[in-house]
Formats: C-alpha cells, structure tokens, sequence
C-alpha cells in the first residue's frame, strides 16, 4: 500500500476532524442546524461540481494520480468530490462559532461598502483577463455573484461574519491548499492562469474559496431565515 496515494483524503480528514467534533459545543450548537446546512451545501456542490467536471475535461487543472485514492467517478478523483462537502462544513462551523462568540459585533454598512469595492475589483480583474479562463471564469461568478447578493439586500446583516469567516479561513487554507499545490495534487495548467501566486497557491483559487464560503454562507441563511421546512 502506498500511503501517498492517500494525501489528498487526510488532508480533508484533517480538515473536518475538529469542526464535526465540536458540532455539539453546548453554546453553537451546530448539530442543531444540519438540516438547513447539507441542502445549502449540497446545492453549492452541485455547481461546482459540474464546473470542476467541465475544467478538468479541458484540461484547465489535473488531479496527480500519485496522491489520489485512485477512484474516480466522472473524471474526478473521489476526494475532489469529498472536497466540497468537507470544506463548506468546516467553513460554515466557524461561521456558526464566531455568530455564536461575538454575536455584538457587526459592521454591516463597512462591509457592504467592502464588497462593492470588491465587485468592481472581481470585475476588473475578469474583464481584462478573458484569455486565462480559470482567472475569467472565477472571477466573473465571484462577483457576479457577490453582486447578486448585495443588490438583493437580504445578506447585509451577515457581511460581517461572512468576512471574518473568510479570513480566519484563510488560515487553513494556505496549509491545505499549500500541500495541494506543492507536492503538486491539484495541477493548473499555466496559460489558464495569471501565474501569481501566494507560495504555491495561484491567486484565483482565493477567489474560488470566496464564492465556495459566499453560496454556502448565503443559502444556508437563506434557508434558515425563510423556514421552508
């Protein structure tokens, strides 16, 4: 057996293990919330899901078979699939943690004022890369998407978790996706993206970690809030 070929499934062990162990801290709670979690997540899954098919079929990134399981089910290794029900859990459990800790402290219009600037920049940044298509397409949903959001005026209340989350997750993120990205388990194909990266990682995946937190996070208050069941 070769333990390598199981990189890429510890890291999401590693990833999920603390979050779904304090699913039942007495003050978040966040077992109590599952139902309107896994639909959130699912849903989001299933879009990126398609859009990683699709980018891995043009050859934008690839998945190196040496840290891989070795199953795969439509083109993806099944850890890829694993990827985007593991990482939104553990997202949205410190989205729960930091609501629960510091419910009083909130700067809704600060960060509506953020994200326009992000939008604009989203949009820049999309519009004069058309040519790299990871760069053009990531950039493009964020922030359209971001737009979305905003201009629906159902999420200001949220803005200040959503923002905190993102950046507590950053933290995370430039372990995991670190190792993804140097061994190399995830490889990109260089005329697809800006080639600027944050050690190993290329910037658009903090993009791609953006809209991921942003759908999860928008729909599960969405969910939450309209109390559809």
């Amino acid at each position: 057996m070769d333990l390598q070929q199981y990189t890429y499934a510890s890291l999401l062990l590693g990833t999920i293990a603390i979050p779904l162990a304090l699913s039942f801290d007495k003050k978040v709670h966040f077992w109590t919330n599952w139902k309107y979690l896994f639909p959130a997540i699912l849903i989001t899954a299933a879009v990126f899901i398609y859009w990683d098919i699709q980018f891995t079929k043009a050859e934008i990134w690839s998945f190196n078979h040496r840290y891989v399981s070795g199953y795969y089910f439509q083109g993806l290794p099944i850890e890829e699939w694993l990827f985007f029900l593991v990482v939104p859990y553990a997202c949205l459990f410190i989205y729960e943690v930091l609501k629960s800790y510091i419910p009083k402290i909130e700067f809704p219009n600060l960060f509506a004022a953020i994200s326009l600037g992000v939008i604009i920049l989203f949009a820049t940044i999309s519009y004069f890369n058309r040519g790299q298509l990871y760069t053009f397409f990531n950039f493009l949903f964020a922030g359209i998407f971001l737009a979305y959001v905003i201009f629906r005026n159902r999420f200001k209340q949220y803005l200040t978790k959503f923002y905190f989350t993102y950046v507590i997750t950053l933290i995370p993120f430039l372990i995991i996706n670190g190792v993804l990205t140097a061994l190399p388990v995830v490889e990109y194909h260089p005329a697809h993206i800006l080639n600027m990266r944050v050690f190993t990682i290329p910037i658009e995946d903090f993009g791609y970690l953006f809209l991921l937190l942003l759908m999860n996070t928008s729909i599960y208050e969405t969910l939450k809030t309209q109390r559809y069941y």
